[in-house]
């Protein structure tokens, strides 16, 4: 019979470049409902590290210092291994400037037990609000040609989904021996989505918990659009350079739904011309844009080349 007690779940964040006093709060703040914390940092630098790694370790959990940023995907894996090395059953994933409320995991585990009960189960993760937003996320069902959006109603009811942020998701680790790990080769952006992909492919499902919150911030910062249309997340030409090579690669993968791909392809055409067009640096960003797009039809994978990185230094994943 499997085992849902919190001691059997290890967090494992991830870290480049972090808010020291946020990630040491994170770190608090589960400490008390897991069974261990484990951090892989992506060669940042700082004395905070000393503190970090006497907290984790004291929990027993790690500090796993990295000599270089190998990228979220490929760093969630070594946290995955050391999670799967040292017992535990389940690990939750989380963002280093992500704010899990006291009783995520409670809730978390007991909808994945729930649910175990009579479906395949790949994940589940928490309804999460960004502070700069009115209201809490949704949770996505792919349609054509906009995706359906599904807002937590009753408060209780696990919603299913097609899709789940990595920040906040528990997945049990017979499912990723099943699945596979995260797909190191995307560097950073819809590592999610495309293991998401995967895992329904397998025949799997993902399940949103309204009763375990968190907050969580997409983006760099937001933008008002013209006349009125609202607003856009912003990132920087850095992550635009992921974020257009890797849809490509999904495109190619065999595990990605084609009603996906039909709906995201305009999204190309949208963003070209929301950050290459209105929001600047448009050269930058326009150029870094368009280079992704190349290396994505040629199926390069890894970091991002090197002579589209900032002269001032690294940007922020």
């Amino acid at each position: 019979m499997t085992d849902y007690s919190a001691t059997t779940v290890c967090a494992v964040i991830v870290s480049y470049h972090p808010e020291p006093g946020a990630l040491l709060s994170l770190v608090d703040g589960l400490t008390p409902q897991v069974g261990a914390v484990v951090v892989v940092d992506n060669a940042s630098e700082g004395s905070w590290q000393q503190p970090l790694d006497e907290k984790v370790s004291v929990a027993g959990g790690a500090l796993l210092r990295q000599k270089q940023n190998i990228g979220l995907a490929a760093a969630q894996n070594i946290g995955i291994d050391w999670a799967r090395s040292n017992g535990y059953r389940h690990v939750l994933m989380l963002d280093q400037d992500s704010e899990p409320s006291a009783g995520i995991v409670v809730s978390l585990l007991s909808a994945l037990q729930t649910l175990s009960v009579t479906h395949r189960v790949a994940a589940v993760g928490p309804r999460f609000h960004d502070r700069r937003e009115d209201r809490d996320a949704p949770f996505v069902r792919i349609h054509f040609p906009l995706n359906r959006k599904v807002w937590c109603e009753s408060g209780n009811q696990p919603i299913a989904c097609d899709f789940l942020i990595s920040s906040g998701a528990l997945i049990p680790l017979d499912v990723l021996d099943r699945v596979g790990p995260m797909d190191a080769g995307l560097f950073i952006d819809n590592v999610d989505l495309e293991w998401g992909f995967r895992a329904r492919a397998h025949g799997y499902a993902l399940y949103g918990v309204c009763t375990a919150t968190m907050n969580h911030r997409l983006g760099d910062s937001r933008r008002a659009l013209p006349f009125g249309l609202g607003q856009v997340v912003v990132h920087g030409p850095v992550r635009l350079y992921y974020m257009m090579r890797n849809r490509l690669r999904l495109y190619a993968m065999p595990h990605t739904p084609g009603i996906w791909i039909a709906q995201d392809l305009p999204r190309v055409l949208v963003k070209l011309f929301l950050f290459g067009v209105l929001i600047g640096p448009r050269a930058r960003n326009l150029r870094c844009m368009l280079r992704g797009l190349w290396d994505g039809l040629r199926g390069r994978q890894g970091a991002c080349p090197v002579e589209l990185l900032p002269r001032t230094g690294s940007e922020p994943d």
